[in-house]
């Protein structure tokens, strides 16, 4: 037995193959999407108030979600999944109850 065990080939996983992505610890596409808007906010309006509302709100959204990623990285896809499956898996006591 110990003989068959010896000739099992093993393969490395990297690290970076099963870690999810992430940017400044919060969901990546979610960091550039707020950052882009405020970004936007900050070059429509043009002003040194909306400048640090904008920077404030992208600290504190940023903050928000690194919250989030920490309790769980793949949130925002699990809340996506959740949203699409809803209307198949209706919150009710047995699946021939209607409302």
């Amino acid at each position: 037995m110990a003989d068959s065990m010896s000739g099992l080939r093993r393969n490395r996983i990297h690290r970076a193959l099963s870690r999810p992505n992430l940017l400044m610890g919060a969901d990546r596409e979610l960091v550039l999407i707020t950052g882009l808007a405020a970004v936007i906010l900050i070059f429509v309006v043009l002003t040194v108030y909306s400048a640090v509302f904008g920077v404030a709100v992208w600290i504190v959204i940023v903050g928000a979600l690194r919250i989030l990623a920490k309790s769980d990285p793949m949130m925002r896809q699990i809340y996506l999944r959740h949203i699409a499956y809803k209307p198949t898996y209706r919150p009710t006591t047995s699946p021939w109850r209607r409302f």
